[in-house]
């Protein structure tokens, strides 16, 4: 972890000349969490205006047309209303010259009055609107050649109501490919989904180096284990030693503390790998980590450090099959970590580093409660998981602030969740997860992330890390153990599944969760880890879950419903099967893949096209059936089947108790689980 504040990037406000206070004029509003810091702007455009009017110039409006009220004149008809507390009036008038900039291509003009606006809707507790604006303030800066709206960005995410809901699924194809990369191929130590879990104990005084101790402290062992090395100095082998006694990876942050001048092909970069390639076991090599913030000595010039990236990477590729090269920025500051990028060849995984606090800056008059870690990682995601596998290279949630020695323990367990639950939901390409586990006592922002020194955070990590989806082997293509990945909640579902919500309300306290299930209350939560599981046998056809999201005076904040269904899943001496058509229930009966099942039975089959007619041999055995027909013929003899055999799919399907015993196997129904059980005899 570099030296510097966390968020001293996220920016600050220029003085307020022309916009001295926050207009409050509808009656006993008070605007929730709206402290200095908590995600406003850069109000660059206050000060532009203010010297505007000091020197008597018209600002760099559009051209008035003929018998149009000049936009000076506007502007100062808008801020004699803001000044008579009549904000309400002076909206329209700011709205009317933000698009008149707009059209003239005049965007520090738009950026400034779409300012003017989402500062007003955000103080009236209109929210939908000023998220409005404030992604209009943002693009508008953008396209100005400005990163002055990133801050903007933050608050209205801060603002935003959003209730998602994802749940487990077994593996098949359309999981498999929404975990993949675009090219298909897995990077090195990739897993096929899933994510590794990584931490960073050397400050953690019961744990330190011995990563061994991970299962018996934190109840689970750990994937890869982080550690920090300093450019010029040789390989960290004592490191080596103790992941490989806790039968880990490693993860090494190598830092070029002096700057980047010296780095270079030479033999101490060539020995340093060689000595990495003699550990033997997966290494992560995070070189020059948070390039894109002025805390760091390597950052500053990209195009030198793509240089010396590239020297490493490619040193380090030739040498050492078993080191996987990390890009990783940090989160902060916005909009220009892409410009350091070295390139995918010279990239095997992409990293960031992401920190969830209660504060700015660790500073306690900026709130930052109202932020959660799930956007701050769409920006680095949509530049890179399409193509590369991503991971939190260093991660944590304060849950203490040493700075007014005040503990946090609702904000850092509504956080922990999202983080260890959410993420890996919301984001299949994120493969891996490092907690970094330090109190910064008296250094930094300050704040306590150490997970032992808060049972209630400790007791939520060990929970959320015992979840099959948490890898602790580092493979290229491993999976859970339960071959359970996540997607959509509305996707239908085998057996059972996991419903994991994310909510976030401009509250920010969620007070309780409630889940509806056909109008049926049959849940209520009201602390993390946030979540519930269904089994198939709930879930009848046409079934619709409702998430209530209430704040903490008992009042609904927000609402989602979405349609479940479940499918009738097949089990075969104790193999739940997969199918390209799965079983369907139809007039009470459930129906069955009949080539699929006779062919796991042991049986040939063929089919004819002409008369629809399907054909299964085993041993001594014959079997026909044809479609739209309620008798088959075994051996000549016919039987029963109670309902038509028919096409679903373009597959033959027969009720599954006749397709289950034909060739000798017993069938019972699970009906909780809606699964029809083989067992053949022996």
């Amino acid at each position: 972890m570099t030296t510097r504040n966390r968020n001293r990037t996220r920016g600050r406000h220029l003085l307020r000349l022309l916009w001295p206070a926050k207009d409050h004029s509808a009656a006993g509003h008070r605007p929730h969490a709206r402290q200095p810091g908590s995600g406003y702007g850069l109000r660059s455009r206050i000060a532009a205006l203010a010297l505007t009017a000091l020197l008597g110039v018209s600002l760099a409006l559009p051209p008035v047309a003929s018998g149009a009220e000049h936009p000076w004149n506007l502007h100062l008809k808008a801020e004699a209303y803001r000044q008579a507390g009549q904000t309400h009036l002076a909206v329209p008038i700011w709205d009317g010259l933000m698009r008149a900039g707009e059209a003239a291509g005049d965007w520090n003009t738009a950026a400034i009055y779409a300012g003017y606006i989402d500062e007003y809707y955000d103080a009236i507790g209109d929210y939908e609107n000023a998220i409005l604006y404030y992604e209009l303030e943002n693009d508008y800066w953008l396209k100005d050649g400005k990163d002055w709206g990133a801050n903007d960005i933050v608050r209205a995410n801060q603002l935003r109501t959003t209730v998602e809901l994802y749940a487990t699924a077994p593996e098949d194809d359309a999981l498999l490919r929404a975990h993949a990369p675009s090219s298909g191929s897995l990077a090195k130590f990739e897993p096929a989904y899933g994510m590794y879990v990584g931490i960073y104990s050397e400050q953690d005084s019961e744990m330190g180096n011995e990563f061994n101790k991970s299962a018996s402290i934190y109840g689970r062992k750990h994937a890869m284990y982080l550690a920090y090395a300093t450019y010029g100095e040789p390989f960290p082998q004592r490191y080596v030693q103790r992941a490989k006694e806790a039968g880990g990876a490693l993860q090494i942050a190598w830092q070029p503390l002096d700057g980047l001048e010296r780095v270079a092909d030479d033999g101490y970069l060539r020995q340093w790998a060689k000595a990495a390639k003699a550990a033997g076991i997966p290494i992560f090599l995070r070189f020059a980590g948070e390039m894109n913030g002025d805390w760091t000595a390597w950052s500053g010039d990209a195009a030198a450090y793509i240089e010396k990236f590239r020297i490493v990477a490619d040193a380090i590729h030739s040498e050492a099959p078993n080191v996987a090269m990390v890009w990783s920025p940090g989160d902060v500051p916005r909009y220009n970590m892409d410009r350091f990028y070295p390139g995918d060849a010279y990239v095997d995984w992409v990293g960031v580093s992401l920190y969830t606090e209660p504060y700015s800056h660790g500073n306690p008059q900026e709130s930052m409660e109202a932020t959660t870690p799930i956007e701050r990682l769409d920006e680095l995601y949509s530049l890179y998981a399409d193509r590369k596998p991503v991971m939190l290279s260093e991660s944590a949630v304060s849950h203490y602030t040493n700075a007014d020695d005040k503990s946090h323990t609702d904000f850092a367990l509504m956080n922990l969740d999202r983080l260890y639950r959410v993420m890996p939901a919301k984001y299949p390409r994120l493969k891996a997860i490092t907690y970094f586990n330090v109190d910064l006592k008296q250094k930094e922002s300050r704040n306590d992330y150490l997970l032992r020194d808060n049972p209630d955070m400790l007791a939520l990590y060990k929970t959320l890390i015992a979840d099959p989806y948490m890898l602790s082997e580092v493979k290229t293509g491993a999976k859970p153990s339960d071959a359970t990945g996540y997607r959509s909640a509305s996707a239908p579902f085998a057996g059972k599944t996991s419903i994991v919500p994310f909510v976030r309300i401009p509250d920010i306290w969620i007070g309780k969760l409630e889940y509806v299930l056909n109008g049926k209350t049959i849940a209520e939560q009201t602390k993390p880890p946030y979540g519930i599981s269904l089994a198939a046998g709930q879930v009848p056809d046409g079934s619709r879950l409702e998430l209530r999201v209430f704040n903490r005076s008992g009042t609904i904040a927000a609402t989602k419903t979405v349609p479940l269904s479940s499918l009738v899943s097949v089990r075969i001496d104790g193999r739940t099967e997969s199918f390209e058509q799965p079983p369907v229930i139809v007039d009470g009966s459930t129906l069955a893949p009949l080539r699929a099942i006779f062919e796991r039975m042991g049986a040939a089959v063929t089919w004819d096209a002409a008369t629809q007619t399907a054909t299964a041999r085993k041993g001594d055995k014959t079997v026909t059936l044809a479609i739209g027909q309620s008798v088959a013929y075994v051996n000549g003899q016919a039987v029963n089947l109670g309902v038509p055999a028919r096409l679903v799919g373009g597959f033959t399907m027969a009720p599954a108790r006749f397709v289950g015993e034909t060739f000798g196997g017993t069938v019972t129904w699970d009906g909780d689980s809606r699964t029809v059980i083989i067992v053949r005899k022996q």
